[in-house]
């Protein structure tokens, strides 16, 4: 698209589904802006490198720069490049003994435009690029943005990951949107794999010589082994229904009751598209989970959930937001308001999916079976050519009716299974993983 580069003009520059967008100026030849999925617009120019190469590259945000200065700017590296220089080489150059937050804002822009391969040998997902781009803005660049990447060592990796631990980096809530920045080990550990992977990248793409981060030790992240014993899902299943007529929100309550009876991941639950639901194969057809794309069975209880579930015009969503522009966010506060009802502690999103697992392994099903279930991606060669799909639809739909009773006050009719045990009264902390 053609048209003459003004600020009004990028402000309206719409966000892309897929991909990139680029605008490019109908004054100055080679000068454009580039928009992607996230919604971060930079400006570009476009040129031949002195062997004749088609180039782009990206200099400044348009959000820091005036439109006329960036045009500016646009004439001065075109101008290079017909006199044989190649800017993108030159910014390589600096960038070579440059800071950790100007490669981390490198890594950011060539990952959003689906030039780097990821661990499955696919461009790198938006999910897992919101994630990198959480932890380089919250903890990277406050801790290490101003020091130089070559003068890094394994010491200074070990001290931040320290730092983060220890909540150096703790902040609040941004804009009052989002979450707290707390830190912790976990966390920790996170921020340390994702800084070597952004160096692992810039290394193999020659911005940069070493990783400094190479054979740093990550502190050990606390394993989640948090289940809801039948007690516990009983009060749960009270207090869902004590919510329910004090206001607490219909659509929270009914993703929370969904994850519950599915073993869903958070945001399997919360952006799951009505297009995606299989009612004649009794299945979620997921485009793209942690694990890939996959068809993850379902039972009746799960079935009537979504049901239940009212239509929004224009709205893909089964979950849908208040205002009807994307999904509902606050599942995590729904289960929060709900178990503080119910007297239970430590319980996120994944404790529910825990639990699903938990349950079916109470019942005796085999930890293949559970692993399916809930759409864990690690598979052997032999496991590839087994199929199991009765087991899974029984299993699917026994583990879901045992978790929907409990949660709706049935427990009086359920039976002991032959193996493991579901005890109503009891705590029990143990299951499969």
């Amino acid at each position: 698209m053609i048209e003459l580069i003004t600020q009004k003009v990028i402000e309206l520059l719409p966000t892309p589904q897929a991909g990139q967008k680029f605008l490019w100026d109908s004054d100055l030849k080679g000068f454009g802006v580039r928009v992607g999925t996230s919604g971060v617009k930079s400006y570009v120019v476009q040129y031949r490198s002195p062997d004749g190469r088609l180039r782009r590259m990206a200099f400044a945000r348009c959000n820091l720069f005036d439109v006329e200065d960036a045009r500016q700017h646009a004439r001065t590296l075109l101008a290079k490049a017909t006199l044989g220089i190649d800017p993108a080489d030159e910014k390589n150059e600096a960038r070579r003994n440059g800071s950790v937050a100007e490669v981390c804002e490198w890594y950011l822009t060539e990952a959003e435009s689906q030039r780097l391969v990821g661990r499955r040998r696919r461009p790198i997902k938006a999910s897992t690029l919101r994630m990198d781009r959480s932890r380089i803005e919250r903890h990277i660049k406050p801790l290490l943005g101003t020091r130089y990447v070559k003068s890094l060592r394994l010491a200074d990796i070990e001290n931040m990951q320290a730092d983060i631990a220890a909540g150096k980096s703790r902040a609040g809530k941004r804009g009052g949107r989002g979450r707290m920045t707390t830190g912790g080990s976990g966390a920790a550990s996170r921020v340390v794999s994702t800084l070597h992977s952004v160096f692992e990248h810039a290394v193999r793409m020659g911005v940069i010589e070493n990783n400094p981060a190479r054979g740093v030790r990550r502190l050990q992240s606390n394993r989640r082994t948090r289940r809801l014993s039948a007690g516990e899902l009983v009060r749960l299943g009270e207090a869902m229904r004590w919510a329910t007529e004090h206001d607490e929100h219909p659509v929270g309550l009914a993703a929370v009751r969904l994850i519950a009876l599915t073993g869903f991941r958070l945001m399997e639950a919360q952006a799951l598209e009505r297009a995606w639901v299989d009612r004649q194969q009794g299945c979620v057809c997921f485009p793209d989970t942690k694990s890939d794309a996959q068809n993850r069975a379902i039972g009746p209880a799960a079935h009537a959930v979504i049901s239940a579930q009212a239509t929004v015009a224009d709205n893909p969503y089964l979950f849908p937001s208040d205002d009807g522009r994307s999904h509902y966010k606050q599942v995590p506060d729904v289960i929060a308001r709900l178990c503080h009802r119910a007297r239970i502690e430590v319980v996120s999103a994944h404790t529910l999916r825990h639990t699903f697992g938990s349950v079916a392994g109470d019942l005796g099903f085999s930890e293949f079976t559970i692993a399916m279930m809930l759409g864990h991606g690690k598979r052997n060669v032999t496991q590839g050519y087994i199929h199991i799909d009765e087991a899974l639809w029984h299993a699917i739909e026994t583990t879901s009716a045992k978790i929907a009773d409990l949660l709706d006050g049935k427990a009086d009719r359920i039976r002991a299974p032959r193996l493991g045990g579901l005890d109503i009264v009891g705590d029990s902390r143990c299951g499969v993983a």
